[in-house]
């Protein structure tokens, strides 16, 4: 439009562009300190014996070997060695899909517990981070932290998953593609137009 002369019109799309960039970019900002507060939420408070002491620390703050003390309404902020249990359930459904409360107990008479491949259901001298204690209390020793733990394999092999595209998504991709090449060629002829009557006008 600057080319030809039509420096309104020019203008105009100069500023509608700035607009939406401008607008873009304050979305942007806006999702990503929306994101950060999730974050910060997604951390709970963890109330762990450091030099003889209880304190309460983010959950990400957490180092294997640390002990973590869990009350009702807590929820386990890593995967825990249980050292000692008082009547503790723990809502495991996020991880095993199983709605009833699961006992957990310190004993460490069961030894297919500490066996790697005995299912989550049926750990029960371990506790898992994202699990809710749903009765008692109990402490425990960290194990593990971060994508260590069991749900950050899970999200680990979900991250490693590779989505493949429908037959529509290819379909709509192809359209897109087509749409895109079309609009193109056609600005191009209006522009070519365009040029070729500001010639014979002159």
């Amino acid at each position: 439009s600057g080319i030809l002369g039509e420096w309104t019109d020019a203008a105009v799309i100069l500023l509608i562009v700035f607009f939406n960039a401008a607008l873009g970019v304050l979305h942007e900002r806006r999702a990503e300190n929306a994101m950060r507060a999730l974050k910060e939420l997604s951390q709970p408070l963890a109330k762990v014996i450091r030099d003889g002491t209880v304190s309460e620390i983010p959950g990400g703050e957490l180092v294997p070997g640390d002990v973590v003390l869990l009350e009702v309404g807590d929820f386990v902020p890593a995967d825990l060695r249980l050292i000692e249990t008082a009547a503790l359930r723990t809502d495991e459904s996020a991880l095993t899909g199983e709605s009833i409360p699961v006992e957990k107990s310190a004993d460490m008479e069961p030894s297919k517990a500490l066996d790697e491949h005995t299912p989550l259901g049926e750990q029960r001298t371990l506790a898992f981070k994202g699990t809710a204690v749903t009765y008692g209390r109990g402490r425990g020793i960290v194990t593990g932290t971060g994508m260590k733990t069991q749900i950050g394999m899970i999200a680990e092999m979900i991250q490693s998953f590779e989505m493949e595209s429908t037959p529509l998504q290819k379909k709509l991709e192809h359209l897109g593609r087509l749409l895109g090449t079309a609009c193109l060629a056609i600005c191009a002829v209006v522009f070519i137009l365009a040029l070729f009557a500001k010639a014979v006008e002159r």
